[in-house]
């Protein structure tokens, strides 16, 4: 059953085009922008197509569990957040945040099948979803039924990313672009810190790989959450802490081999993708901050 989930959690996330590999410069190095290589108004009138493509390239909330499920990884509950702590919240800056996070959570917990905990997840994201008026667009109800009959895990995968797909184009689509910025990086930030914790106990060369490529993301988190640096002292946090954890991946060499061309069925239609190789050179000490400061910035957010 778990290599049939993580079949389907890998379809989801080539139809939803939900993988970092696609940001790549293709047969080059990749490399950090200049500092404010884009000016904040210019950041402000970003496209809708632009915003889907960054948004889609930072990673689906079941990609990282899905590889720690392939490299045979064990559960570990301890590295989740808690959920005592979200009736607490009390702006929606921190909701938000702490709805992506768990986010990120329920699909760790529905990779490895965890219905009982699942459940409890899933109710405290629909309280958190009332409280930012996107509730509509989380089925509690069928997503719970779909947790405790564990024959439907695939269906709960499949809902549970569509929920916050709908969610985050909801948000962007009625002038609420700020808090989408910040459950994405919420869902982001979770899944980084559960492969940094786990890579200290599990050192695998596809997992570290996996967070050196995060290098990627880094520019295009900033890129969403730039707009909202100084409307509160909350974001101006947020978007410092993630420029510190840029400076650490800085070090990081992510080189792109261009691979051959495929072609797939996507809404009726055959689009080619440009199939490419990755190359990733992180060192230990490298990693060793990285997960430092991860830990810092989630923690600070997690103890809100």
């Amino acid at each position: 059953m778990k290599k049939a989930v993580y079949s389907l959690a890998i379809l989801f996330i080539l139809v939803l085009l939900f993988s970092c590999k696609n940001t790549g410069k293709k047969g080059s190095e990749f490399v950090f922008p200049e500092s404010d290589s884009i000016p904040v108004k210019e950041a402000e009138k970003l496209s809708r197509e632009a915003i889907d493509d960054i948004v889609q390239n930072i990673g689906s909330p079941v990609e990282m569990s899905a590889l720690l499920l392939e490299l045979d990884v064990p559960f570990i509950a301890e590295h989740m957040a808690s959920i005592e702590q979200a009736e607490n919240l009390s702006t929606n800056f921190q909701k938000a945040l702490r709805l992506g996070i768990y986010g990120a959570d329920l699909g760790y917990l529905n990779i490895y099948e965890k219905t009982g905990t699942a459940v409890e997840t899933l109710s405290t994201i629909n309280k958190l979803a009332d409280g930012l008026r996107v509730g509509q667009f989380f089925d509690f109800e069928t997503l719970k039924k779909l947790a405790i009959n564990k024959s439907n895990v695939d269906s709960l995968l499949f809902l549970s990313v569509r929920s916050y797909n709908e969610i985050d184009k909801y948000l962007r689509e009625n002038d609420r672009g700020n808090l989408s910025a910040l459950m994405i990086t919420g869902v982001w930030l979770e899944a980084q810190y559960l492969a940094c914790q786990i890579v200290k106990d599990y050192p695998h060369l596809d997992l570290k790989n996996r967070i050196g490529e995060q290098k990627i993301i880094i520019n295009d988190l900033l890129l969403l959450l730039r707009p909202y640096n100084e409307s509160s002292d909350e974001y101006r946090e947020l978007y410092n802490d993630f420029e510190l954890l840029k400076r650490q991946y800085s070090d990081v060499s992510i080189t792109f081999t261009p691979g051959e061309p495929e072609t797939v069925e996507k809404e009726g239609r055959l689009v080619v993708i440009q199939n490419e190789e990755s190359t990733v050179v992180i060192s230990d000490d490298m990693l060793e901050g990285i997960i430092k400061k991860t830990e810092e910035i989630r923690n600070r957010i997690i103890s809100l």
